[in-house]
């Protein structure tokens, strides 16, 4: 069985999961953590202790002198576009992080690389691997519901990720971009790839702007879909630091015939101290354990979407083809996410409902 030669392209909050991700791979023989690239040169050189990797900070430069299989980008929004089409071009699949990209013509420009250079285009909606949202959509798909009417998603931050993690570069995202965009993705996924129709949206600027951070507080949005479904969403970061968890989330659907609801914050883990008080944590989405050789290791549905990459490469390199792969989520998948959040932050701006179908 092949093992995938990977490498990673953004290693900061987030790109530290993927590198955990096929540094544990590599125990098992699935994939080799191979290089990594990242313009932050103290940082990279943090990572590269820790993993054991070739470092770079010309991401070209590592494209092109090491013999990779597949890459991930774990960048700003804004900026997964070059890094997926400069890959696709030299015949290296790719996991992008989500939104793929937040145009639709940037979404299509690197389906168009993928398809015409015959690699694989994944994109990580990790929410579709969490237990319990497939266990909705497998009521949902026996009929349990009826037929879905109309739902409700949130996702909310604290205010330590646009005003400490990435202030500049929350200036050029939104909550709509960073957040909703799990759930325009989800919606789509427990309803058996529903696409979004029209859109109507409104935004707040108050408390970022107040801290120097230009970027909307929050975005608010009804989506009506081609099933005839209306789902609202609401996505924030501005959530008090003192909030007992990083990230507040949930959804709910209601059908014909009865309604299902997910807490997808609180699983029901809580811990209490005299230094951080109450907390609440997510155990389905990471978790920590050593291994009997002392390694460790981490599990849940944020490794098992990065995991689901690399599996599928290896089964291409064994001569497998797109077919073989099962359901994953892919660039057209990528793109009707964006089109939901194209036509969110139209309607933000002008105060218009947006026809999607047009976009």
């Amino acid at each position: 069985m092949a093992q995938a030669r990977i490498g990673v392209i953004g290693l900061g909050e987030f790109g530290i999961q993927h590198l955990r991700c096929f540094r544990q791979m590599g125990y098992w023989g699935e994939a080799q953590l191979v290089a990594a690239c990242d313009n932050n040169e103290e940082l990279l050189e943090e990572r590269m202790a820790e993993f054991d990797f070739n470092g770079y900070t010309d991401y070209e430069e590592m494209l092109d002198n090491e013999d990779l299989d597949g890459i991930t980008v774990v960048t700003p929004d804004y900026l997964h576009k070059m890094f997926v089409v400069a890959a696709a071009e030299r015949g290296i699949h790719v996991l992008s992080e989500k939104p793929l990209d937040v145009s639709m013509e940037g979404c299509r420009e690197m389906i168009e690389a993928a398809e015409s250079n015959n690699v694989l285009l994944q994109v990580d909606f990790h929410k579709r691997f969490d237990e319990y949202h497939i266990a909705m959509r497998q009521k949902i798909e026996a009929g349990d519901l009826g037929e879905i009417e109309y739902g409700y998603a949130h996702m909310e931050d604290r205010i330590e990720v646009p005003r400490d993690w990435w202030p500049e570069a929350a200036e050029k995202s939104s909550p709509g971009w960073f957040l909703g965009i799990h759930f325009y993705d989800l919606a789509r996924f427990l309803m058996g790839g529903a696409n979004g129709t029209r859109v109507w949206a409104t935004g707040v600027k108050k408390k970022l702007t107040s801290l120097g951070v230009d970027a909307w507080d929050s975005i608010s949005a009804k989506v009506e879909f081609d099933n005839g479904a209306t789902i609202m969403f609401d996505s924030s970061w501005i959530l008090p630091d003192t909030f007992e968890a990083i990230v507040n989330q949930g959804i709910r659907m209601v059908g014909t015939d009865g309604l299902l609801e997910c807490d997808s914050q609180d699983r029901g883990t809580i811990t209490c101290n005299y230094d951080e008080g109450m907390a609440t944590h997510n155990k389905s989405f990471l978790r920590e354990r050593y291994d009997k050789q002392g390694r460790q290791i981490f599990e849940g549905y944020g490794m098992d979407s990065i995991a689901d990459f690399a599996r599928n490469v290896n089964v291409l390199l064994d001569g497998g083809t797109v077919d073989d792969l099962g359901e994953y989520p892919d660039g057209y998948d990528g793109l009707e996410a964006t089109r939901i959040g194209v036509g969110v932050h139209q309607s933000v701006e002008t105060g218009d409902l947006v026809d999607l179908t047009e976009l």
